[in-house]
Order: C-alpha cells, then sequence, then structure tokens
C-alpha cells in the first residue's frame, strides 16, 4: 500500500501540517507507506494551458509534461495507491500551492471527450484535510461547501472517491493581542482545546481508511 501525501500550507508545524501528520500516522500504523511532500519547499506551477496532454498522438496515461519540481512527483501517481491532500484555506479557498497541485494533478487525467470517463487506468481514494479560521456555522453562509464540494467532485472524478476532514475555527496567532482578529486568544485557544483534539483523531481515522486501498463508500 502506497500513499502519496502532500502538505500544502506554508507552516511547516501549523494546523494544517498537524491534521496532516495524525493522517500520515494512521495510515502507517496500518502498514502503509507514505511519502509526503511540503509544496512550499518546492519550485512549481499550477498548468500552463500547454494542451500536451490532450494531444491525439500521446499515449494515455499521460503525466503533465511541465519540468519542474512536482514532475517526478506526479510520475509517483502512476503507482500509488491513494492520495492524502492537506490545505489551509485562503480566502474562502484551498492555498494557492494546493490549487497548483490539483490542476497539474487531475488535467492530465480529465478526459475532453467524455468526462465521465478518467484517463487515470483504475479508481484510488482521496482524503482531503481543510483547516479553516471560520467557525463551522458560518460554513455554508461562507459557501465553502460549494467550494470545496466542486474540488472533492474533481477528484472523484479524475480518481475514486474523495472523503474530507474538517477543522474549523482554527487557532492562526501565537499572541493575539498582536494582530488583527476577530476573536480572542482565549476564546481560540478554548476552543481548540475543546475540540482540535477530535479533529486529529479524525485525520488519523482518515489515514486509517485511506490504507485499506479501498474507495469511500458514497
Amino acid at each position: 500500500m502506497k500513499i502519496l501525501a502532500f502538505n500544502g500550507s506554508p507552516r511547516l508545524k501549523g494546523n494544517t501540517a498537524t491534521m496532516l501528520d495524525n493522517a500520515i500516522s494512521g495510515a502507517r500504523e496500518n502498514g502503509a507507506e507514505v511519502e509526503m511532500f511540503n509544496l512550499y519547499k518546492m519550485q512549481f506551477s499550477g498548468c500552463i494551458s500547454c494542451f500536451s496532454c490532450k494531444r491525439l498522438d500521446k499515449e494515455r496515461p499521460i503525466v503533465c509534461v511541465v519540468k519542474d519540481d512536482l514532475k517526478p512527483v506526479l510520475e509517483k501517481v502512476r503507482g500509488i495507491d491513494a492520495i492524502l491532500i492537506a490545505t489551509p484555506v485562503y480566502y474562502g479557498s484551498e492555498s494557492a500551492a494546493t490549487r497548483a497541485l490539483i490542476e497539474r494533478l487531475c488535467f492530465p487525467y480529465l478526459n475532453y471527450a467524455d468526462y465521465t470517463t478518467s484517463h487515470f487506468p483504475r479508481r484510488i481514494p482521496v482524503g482531503l484535510i481543510y483547516t479553516m479560521n471560520i467557525p463551522s456555522e458560518l460554513f455554508e453562509t461562507m459557501g465553502y461547501d460549494v467550494t470545496f464540494g466542486r474540488t472533492r467532485a474533481t477528484l472523484e472524478r479524475e480518481f475514486g472517491s474523495c472523503k474530507m476532514v474538517l477543522a474549523n475555527n482554527t487557532t492562526q496567532y501565537n499572541d493575539y493581542s498582536l494582530y488583527e482578529a476577530n476573536a480572542t486568544g482565549e476564546a481560540k485557544k478554548a476552543y481548540r482545546d475543546a475540540h482540535f483534539s477530535n479533529d486529529c483523531q479524525n485525520a488519523r481515522q482518515l489515514g486509517e481508511q485511506l490504507s485499506y486501498g479501498k474507495v469511500f463508500n458514497a
């Protein structure tokens, strides 16, 4: 069982990284081999719209042809059993690095002639972890359910079923007195103490489920 994991946060020890670490631990404890990549330590771009992956003279499946730090990682996707992506939410969406990864990862497998059929040769599960500042009661009001649902649907179309794990109302600052914020440090700490360990446990369970290599039930 081989899993590729991606940290889409520039903070290597922040909320997203912590959630991802728990998911990876859950997978490894069940015997999975996990290789993790910190996207903000890599040099790569999103899709450059060259359409090389859509040429009729190319044998499929094809991996994105852009040569940068991401290309050898995308080559590894051919032989893995599951994908795990963790990202913070910036301006209501995935981080820029995560969006770039998803473009490069998914677009070559998008079948332009038949959107219902992926060029990826098999079905594998995908785990998607989001960490965000907003409380859960604003999730739908802010349209996050639609935005994240679109990303989930994209990953499901090209690879297989996708399961999301969310961490809401996360702590952003060590000292809230130094920064703009819509909550006090005390309130944020109280929420974190009450909820973040459960969020991490949910992430660990996600990793365990990915280690089975089976697509999630609808």
